[in-house]
């Protein structure tokens, strides 16, 4: 009689003992599994395969531009704007451009090793225009059949930070060079482009899988496309 009573209690479910062995194992599977799946790094990683992604895209918009425009304007108008070449000194006039999105106009003297404001720094209030409008100066629009892109892409943050001596405010006249937004430059002997994009995962900035020391540039901080990959400096200011 003993017997059958407690098999009784054993089929009418789980001791107290037995709940907190089974939710201790689910909680430490838990911790494992997101330790294991570092949601933090997933998006890094995310955002990294966007720019990636991203500068290929107006790589190959801008490389169509090239060929298929009997006088290509690279900034908008008669190159003035674009480095004389893509080795030489920055000169007045020479331009920068940013995604950044109506943030004002940046004033950092020592962009791109520039000083005294040279490069000059551009944004936009509306990046996105593919007629020249947009944060790249080019008209697209102009080509046959219209733009091969619907939008030029921005960064997926694009934010900017800026350096503790300015005490931590939103302002763009002392930008980082961790900050995250896209940049573009060109060169007008020979007539070429740079885009630049910082990347933040480690799958992408570690060892061998580093895109940033392998894609032919010469900025190992920055992960460069383009015509010429010595457009933009190697300063680490910009």
């Amino acid at each position: 009689m003993i017997s059958m009573n407690m098999k009784d209690k054993r089929e009418g479910g789980f001791t107290l003992l037995e709940l907190l062995i089974v939710i201790s194992i689910i909680a430490i599977l838990s911790v494992a599994l997101v330790l294991v799946l570092n949601p933090a790094e997933a998006l890094k990683k995310s955002r990294d395969a966007q720019r990636i992604s991203d500068l290929s895209t107006m790589k190959t918009a801008l490389g169509l531009y090239l060929t298929s425009t009997s006088s290509p304007r690279l900034d908008g108008g008669t190159n003035a704007a674009c480095k004389a070449t893509p080795t030489g000194a920055y000169v007045s006039g020479d331009i920068v451009y940013y995604s950044l999105v109506g943030a004002g106009t940046i004033t950092d003297a020592t962009i791109d090793g520039g000083n005294t404001s040279i490069p000059d720094p551009i944004n936009v209030a509306v990046p996105a225009l593919t007629d020249g409008n947009g944060w790249i100066p080019v008209n697209f629009d102009t080509l046959t059949g219209g733009s091969p892109i619907s939008n030029l892409p921005v960064d997926p943050s694009n934010t900017f930070n800026v350096k503790t001596t300015q005490g931590g405010d939103d302002s763009v006249s002392d930008i980082t060079s961790d900050s995250a937004f896209y940049r573009y430059a060109c060169s007008a002997s020979p007539l070429a482009f740079e885009i630049d994009a910082i990347l933040e995962s480690d799958a992408y900035t570690t060892g061998a899988d580093d895109k940033r020391t392998t894609d032919g540039g010469n900025n190992s901080n920055f992960y460069e496309v383009g015509t010429n990959l010595r457009i933009l400096g190697t300063s680490f200011d910009f």
